[in-house]
């Protein structure tokens, strides 16, 4: 099985944009072949990771249409829907394509368009994943954060206040990437007096409706240089579900889906959570940040909100968490979130994020789908 190298990477600007999706797939696509220096012509595989632009646009076919706008007439295409962990799960097969000697050259972009959907009806095609009986109740993913945020609060004796500084601390982030929705400083007050969207969640503990694309180039480590003398390797990467039904867990405030996936990340790796210095993380609420960094094993179960009160997980802290500025900050554009993840840590690996750059080798990536009903977590390093 060949190593592999992400050698090119675009983002779009994220927000409320005046593009349809083909258009942000071909700007991002575009971008990341000129990243690299690379003609259209020569890629064997296109991946399109998308949860919903039927149902958004009315646009199908789009893997198809990007290969036509991009100039890649030739290539295999597939479009990868695994609802807002699309990104990841994409990551993850053009990893495959490229580890399984079946693709020399695969381009990965990630998009989706949003904004031009009332909040009503882009939350009810968001909780269509849901389980049948969960929707028919009109339960939505809000509803389920708002839950398991208590439960959280409560049995960890962790106050409001720390979930509001996850959302404090990512806006702050944001600040400094200029790809940012929301490129706006917050105060934990004015987090605390945002109207309550699902107790004991406000307003700005939930990101935003968002239009964007990213995209990623990947090729075996072996001729990586042929296109860059600088470029990141996937150490690891896992892919796993959860229940369907939340309610059927164990204990909702474990997502088992980023325990077994990253315990696969870390094995393929040859690391552990000690030898991340960098991690983005799937902030569409901000109680999955706690969540999420203690199943992926960086702090004890109930630790999570300690390391934010302390500033542990601030961008001069010992485990920057999110310098991107999050889903929170920098949106959620369903299939491109998991792959500007990882275009973060790319950035960020080669020395090149700018005024959010932080000291690292090792970043890790957690895309989660659902309430933890899919997710898939990736490892890279610059050690090239």
């Amino acid at each position: 099985m060949s190593r592999v190298a992400l050698v090119g990477a675009s983002m779009t600007e994220f927000g409320d944009r005046d593009a349809w999706v083909r258009e942000l797939l071909a700007e991002a696509g575009d971008a990341a072949l000129a990243d690299a220096g690379v003609d259209p012509n020569d890629l064997d595989h296109l991946y399109v990771s998308n949860m919903a632009s039927g149902e958004f646009e009315g646009q199908t076919g789009v893997p198809n249409a990007l290969a036509h706008d991009l100039g890649a007439i030739g290539a295999y295409t597939q479009r990868v829907d695994q609802t807002s962990a699309s990104g990841g799960a994409g990551v993850y097969a053009a990893w495959q394509s490229v580890a399984s000697g079946a693709s020399d050259l695969t381009l990965l972009v990630g998009g989706e368009k949003m904004t031009h959907e009332t909040t009503a009806n882009a939350t009810d095609v968001i909780a269509s994943l849901t389980h049948p009986v969960e929707y028919k109740h009109g339960v939505t993913l809000p509803s389920f954060a708002g839950l398991t945020a208590r439960k959280y609060l409560d049995e960890y004796d962790a106050p409001r206040e720390s979930l509001a500084k996850v959302a404090v601390k990512n806006h702050e982030n944001g600040l400094d990437n200029p790809h940012a929705q929301f490129r706006k400083e917050v105060d934990v007050e004015t987090v605390m007096d945002s109207p309550i969207v699902a107790d004991p969640l406000r307003l700005y503990d939930f990101c935003p409706i968002t239009d964007g694309s990213a995209a990623l180039l990947f090729c075996p480590e072996e001729v990586a240089s042929e296109y860059t003398d600088d470029y990141v390797v996937v150490e690891g990467i896992g892919g796993a579900t959860d229940t369907h039904v939340v309610h059927e867990r164990e204990d909702p405030t474990t997502m088992q889906g980023v325990v077994d996936s990253s315990d696969q990340a870390y094995e393929m790796a040859g690391l552990g959570p000690d030898d991340v210095d960098v991690a983005e993380l799937h902030d569409m609420f901000t109680i999955l940040e706690f969540l999420q960094s203690e199943d992926l094993g960086f702090f004890e179960k109930g630790e999570g909100w300690k390391a934010v009160e302390e500033g542990v997980t601030d961008r001069d802290g010992d485990l920057p968490i999110n310098t991107s500025g999050g889903l929170k900050s920098k949106g959620h554009p369903l299939g491109a979130s998991g792959v500007a993840q990882v275009y973060e840590l790319y950035k960020q690996l080669l020395g090149d994020a700018g005024a959010r750059q932080v000291d690292c080798e090792v970043g890790l990536a957690c895309n989660v789908g659902g309430f933890g009903n899919c997710v898939t977590t990736t490892v890279l390093s610059n050690d090239v």
